[in-house]
């Protein structure tokens, strides 16, 4: 009787040892969850939406971007961009690209940003096939503005920058970019 006693034991001892090692197993796997939730805790989404209509002008603009707050003074990402321009009777462009940011916060106050964008872009003149573009503009911009929380106002400049082929009139520009 001795021995199938002490066979019941072995079987309940080696039961309850699979699962405590269950939960152990179970443990060892939360900080990898929570790891995953703490990277998209540092991911904040912004971007701008333009719209201008008047007479004839039609101007529409999307810009999704993300950043990643690699910590309190640095943040990386990546952002897309869509721009519908038309004049009637004139002409009408297509432009759609990408852009890489880096910001850096050395106070909470001030932002200093660089940016490459890459656009391409597809201008039809009106009535005249044989003045219409298609080519890729680069800029590479370099900014300051004042930050108010997820706010920052600022102004950037494209060392870039060149009258041929370029599709802003001017180097130096302002800018508004809120992140949530």
């Amino acid at each position: 009787m001795k021995k199938n006693a002490l066979h019941n034991l072995t079987k309940r001892l080696t039961f309850l040892f699979f699962i405590a090692l269950s939960f152990t197993i179970s443990a060892q796997e939360t900080p990898e969850k929570t790891q995953k939730s703490e990277f998209w805790s540092k991911v904040q989404f912004g971007g701008g939406l333009g719209l201008g209509f008047g007479s004839g002008f039609t101007n529409i603009a999307v810009s999704p971007t993300a950043v990643y707050n690699v910590n309190q003074y640095v943040s990386v990402g990546a952002g897309l961009q869509y721009s519908f321009l038309k004049q009637s009777d004139f002409y009408s462009s297509h432009m759609y690209g990408g852009s890489v940011i880096a910001l850096f916060n050395p106070i909470e106050e001030i932002q200093l940003s660089t940016e490459l964008e890459q656009l391409r872009v597809n201008v039809d003149l009106v009535g005249s096939n044989s003045n219409s573009a298609d080519f890729w503009n680069t800029g590479l911009f370099v900014g300051a503005g004042y930050r108010m929380d997820n706010v920052t106002i600022g102004v950037r400049y494209n060392v870039l920058f060149s009258n041929d082929k370029n599709v802003y009139a001017d180097a130096l520009m302002p800018f508004v970019r809120v992140f949530f």
